[in-house]
């Protein structure tokens, strides 16, 4: 017992010391006048390391920097009023450090306080390009798409960190992904803003192959996915990540799993996300790259104005035979408003037009591919409202031809990639228990399509599902179905339509 006291007062007087050591980055030699200042915050960042940890201050200014490399211990504090802008000359950004703040392999490291690091993406994005054009960087897409990420810097990047803390900053104008946690364990993500729309393929934050993750309370604008988990490695793993609280705006999708799926995901908890003006979908499930996902649960999910409400793809994009596998999904508690327009129009970067022949507004689908099935997929307590507005003279899939629907398997995984969808609120093929608890759709405007279809589903369940009575008829079409059970529909038993084969 004394020696447990003695520990407990040791770790309390360590702590103490620790939050009591200030490294005021004035004293280091840093100003605002500065064209550089990353080689003075750098030193000061190098002194608390080495003298067991502290706190590095940036007080209020504008402090101009480059790379910085963020070490054991240190607490990086931005005060109020305070901003770190990244440099934004592309040269600047050698040896590897292609983000503002890095840290590899390190522990105990925190971002915290009320200022903001600005990635300048709009000047960089200039200096990049002009780089490029005289031969000094090379770089074998920008000519076709956009210049990679290898020479694009994000805001933040960590590699390999234990105990990462970032809190209470604000993220602004990043020239490729906002923030990237690789490989790291406890992560902390709180209270943060991002605002980054100045570029494309820009998420607000990626989490890729980590575990212990909570993202909370956090508001996201970003030019790509607001919030993205990802796998890059065969034996990489996102695994026990919380996402609670935040705000999501995105020229994509709000929260989405994948693409990159080359490992795999388990234990994934989502809930209380209000998106809004977002291009794809508001919640993306996939795996296309021979990983799986295992265990992923999204719930009370408020989504205005967004492409679409709910998109779990397993596809095939990799060139090896490994399939992918989606399994243990629940939603529970949406309510989502997919209009009939596009609904980022006004954003500073909006979604791209699609690449898919035209087709009507599309509905939330989950859909696997043959032999390879999507498995123990639950949705209740799910309220969708459409625009609506179809006309068969942009495009039609009529009953008779629903084998024709595209599989697409190694396509890119987005909601139009299959183009036109013979069904206006949802759509589920190659899937295995499906259960459907308390759900409704509704229509602002017309449509001429079934209010839901069923493709290749092997025990679906279906309780108390609400239809519009003035929905297209039939409302339902099954096809290829085994162990169906059907309660509580609150349809006209007219729009109820069967149909087993072509």
């Amino acid at each position: 017992m004394k020696n447990s006291i003695l520990l407990c007062l040791n770790i309390f007087f360590s702590l103490s010391l620790f939050a009591q050591k200030q490294f005021d980055i004035l004293n280091f030699g840093a100003g605002i006048e500065k064209a550089d200042n990353s080689k003075f915050i750098q030193n000061a960042i190098d002194n608390a390391n080495a003298e067991g940890g502290g706190r590095v201050i940036i007080p209020a200014g504008n402090f101009i920097t480059g790379p910085l490399i963020l070490k054991s211990n240190v607490e990086l504090h931005l005060e109020s009023n305070s901003v770190l802008m990244g440099i934004a000359e592309r040269m600047s950004y050698s040896d590897g450090k292609m983000a503002v703040v890095s840290s590899i392999n390190q522990q105990n490291v925190s971002i915290t306080g009320k200022g903001t690091i600005d990635g300048q993406a709009h000047k960089l994005m200039l200096s990049i390009f002009q780089r490029l054009r005289s031969g000094e960087i090379s770089d074998d897409q920008w000519l076709v798409k956009r210049p990679t990420e290898a020479n694009r810097t994000n805001i933040l990047f960590f590699k390999g960190c234990q105990k990462v803390k970032v809190s209470g900053i604000t993220l602004k104008d990043a020239a490729s992904w906002v923030q990237n946690y690789k490989e790291c364990n406890e992560v902390t993500i709180d209270s943060i803003k991002v605002h980054s729309t100045t570029y494309w393929n820009n998420d607000g934050i990626d989490i890729v192959d980590s575990k212990n993750v909570v993202i909370s309370n956090s508001y996201f604008n970003a030019a790509d996915d607001a919030i993205c988990l990802k796998s890059e490695t065969i034996k990489g793993i996102c695994e026990n990540i919380v996402v609670e609280n935040c705000v999501l705006r995105s020229s994509a999708s709000g929260f989405k799993i994948g693409t990159g799926s080359v490992g795999g995901f388990k234990n994934i908890t989502v809930r209380n996300l209000v998106v809004f003006d977002t291009y794809r979908s508001a919640v993306a499930i996939e795996a296309v790259d021979g990983g799986f996902i295992d265990g992923v649960r999204v719930n009370n999910i408020k989504a205005k104005n967004t492409g679409n409400a709910i998109f779990v793809r397993l596809g095939h994009r990799n060139k090896d035979g490994a399939y992918s596998s989606v399994k243990n999904i629940s939603f529970d508690n949406f309510n989502v408003e997919v209009p009939s327009g596009k609904p980022d129009i006004g954003y500073p970067l909006e979604g791209p037009l699609p690449k898919v022949p035209p087709h009507n507004l599309l509905p939330a689908s989950i859909t696997g591919l043959p032999g390879h099935l999507i498995e123990n997929i639950t949705l209740k307590n799910i309220v969708i409202e459409y625009g609506g507005g179809a006309s068969k003279t942009k495009a039609f899939h009529s009953l008779d031809s629903l084998a024709t629907v595209s599989e697409n398997a190694s396509a890119y995984p987005e909601f139009t990639m299959f183009g036109e969808l013979p069904s206006w609120g949802m759509y589920i093929r190659h899937a295995r228990r499906v259960n459907i608890i308390n759900c409704k759709v509704s229509l602002k405007g017309e449509d001429f399509r079934p209010a839901l279809l069923f493709d290749d589903v092997s025990k679906l369940d279906i309780n108390n599902l609400s239809i519009p009575y003035n929905a297209p008829i039939p409302a339902i079409v099954y096809r290829n179905i085994k162990d169906l059970s059907v309660q509580e529909m609150d349809i006209p038993k007219v729009l109820n339509a069967i149909v087993t084969k072509e």
